[in-house]
């Protein structure tokens, strides 16, 4: 099998890495990057069928489109993760650059690295294991009937540490028909390795992205964890323990269970999606000093902690390239568009998920900084009413806020949290509502990267070392 197959579509990794080689290849960033443009006509047909079908049909339709993507269990230790690195560095053009970013998956960072027009190889991605039988609100079942699967993988993969996540709350359609395993690069391996020495200029800056967020979890090997839960609308300890909203939720879905009842955690460590692995810094770290290179490690506690540090940027950027007006665009997810971004002269802000932490950090970005002209929003859409969704009022609360247009893009609001026609609408729907169009410009040089540092030192909860 081809391993790089392996890992899904839908992935926050692989979305990202396309969206950041299209742009480098000045390319825009159609329906996820998973089909070319040319489908682009027959997939609007498509999502259109599909958000007038009855909820419960659209939720069969996503769960069995993510479960065709799934490996089969006894293929799994045919995967190669070298294979995987290998076409990951082969998405980039070939070029030599003043920096590469490497480490953990950041929207706002794609934005940040698309500026600077640098690759960036992510440390952790996601292969989605079929299997079915297994109810969604039984994570020890779940956790059981992995773990052979888990060990083949892990002994013919030495380079790597897997993350079985289990998440009944944003993942629930999905995990029916598939099991979560989140895999972490422990060691840089020859295809990085290679990517860097023939990319990388002499004395280039390695910029090591180390997202110190952390979930409790279960060992069940010396390189094998098990996650139950995920960063969104409910807590570590909601998903341990169980809550109110935790009792509601199962409620509504017909649960037999009250709360869950997972394997008891013996550590926080590293988020299955989101954490950066520490055993890769110290193999990247001796890679750069025997090869002169430099390192620029990027710490922050939340992903979303990057993203208002990324719009102020933007902006700054934008004054630069004399951009007339004042236009916010609100990304969720993987439903981004760093090539239009840049082309409309937007400012990016990332949000993780649809759910309330986000979209409180949308709330106090627009509440520190000066009112917009325009807003835009685009949502992601995961088919279930979850603990901490964000009901679509309240999205359009934030709309509210711009001073002369607002709107949002490629979202059918009647749909939402069911509207999976936004994965195809984001792309056109963007092109046709913001009008302004600019050249792509040269990129931001490091030396713009640190005056812009040193103009807003201690602004962000971001620590450059």
């Amino acid at each position: 099998m081809n391993s790089f197959s392996a890992v899904a579509d839908f992935d926050s990794a692989t979305a990202m890495l396309r969206a950041l080689a299209n742009y480098l290849n000045g390319e825009e960033f159609v329906l996820l990057g998973a089909m070319p443009r040319s489908r682009l006509p027959l997939m609007k047909v498509v999502a259109s069928v599909v958000n007038d079908l009855p909820s419960m049909l659209r939720e069969q339709v996503y769960i069995w489109s993510g479960r065709l993507e799934a490996v089969s269990p006894k293929k799994v230790e045919q995967i190669n993760t070298d294979e995987i690195a290998g076409w990951m560095t082969n998405v980039y053009p070939e070029h030599s650059y003043p920096a590469v970013a490497v480490g953990s998956s950041n929207g706002a960072a794609v934005h940040l690295w698309s500026a600077l027009g640098i690759p960036w190889l992510p440390q952790t991605y996601f292969i989605p294991v079929a299997r079915s039988g297994i109810q969604p609100d039984d994570p020890a079942a779940d956790a059981a009937w992995a773990q052979p699967t888990a060990r083949k993988f892990l002994k013919a993969n030495p380079d790597v540490q897997l993350h079985h996540m289990n998440d009944p709350v944003q993942d629930r359609l999905m995990i029916q028909r598939m099991a979560y395993f989140r895999v972490k690069r422990r060691r840089l391996g020859q295809a990085y390795e290679n990517f860097l020495l023939r990319s990388l200029r002499p004395g280039g800056v390695i910029f090591v992205m180390d997202c110190r967020l952390k979930w409790p979890t279960t060992q069940y090997g010396e390189r094998y964890f098990f996650q139950f839960g995920a960063l969104g609308g409910a807590t570590a300890e909601e998903y341990y323990y169980g809550s109110e909203r935790v009792e509601d939720y199962l409620s509504r879905y017909h649960s037999p269970v009250k709360r869950w009842s997972p394997p008891k955690p013996d550590a926080d460590r590293p988020e299955a999606e989101w954490g950066f692995e520490p055993a890769f810094a110290e193999d990247l770290e001796s890679f750069a000093r025997r090869h002169g290179f430099q390192i620029r490690r990027i710490v922050f506690e939340q992903p979303e902690h990057f993203s208002p540090f990324v719009a102020d940027l933007y902006d700054w950027w934008n004054q630069k390239r004399n951009i007339r007006g004042n236009r916010l665009l609100v990304e969720s997810f993987i439903v981004m568009e760093p090539y239009w971004t840049v082309r409309t002269g937007s400012i990016p802000f990332w949000m993780v998920f649809n759910k309330e932490p986000s979209v409180q950090m949308l709330e106090g970005y627009l509440g520190t900084r000066n009112t917009f002209d325009e807003i835009y929003l685009m949502l992601f859409s995961h088919g279930v009413n979850s603990i901490g969704l964000v009901p679509i009022d309240r999205w359009r609360c934030a709309l509210a806020r711009a001073i002369q247009h607002s709107s949002f893009v490629g979202v059918d609001p009647e749909a939402y949290p069911r509207d999976f026609g936004v994965f195809v609408r984001y792309n056109p729907d963007l092109q046709r509502k913001i009008s302004p169009r600019y050249p792509v410009p040269s990129s931001l040089t490091l030396e713009e990267l640190e005056e812009f540092l040193a103009q807003s030192s201690g602004r962000y909860q971001i620590d450059w070392l």
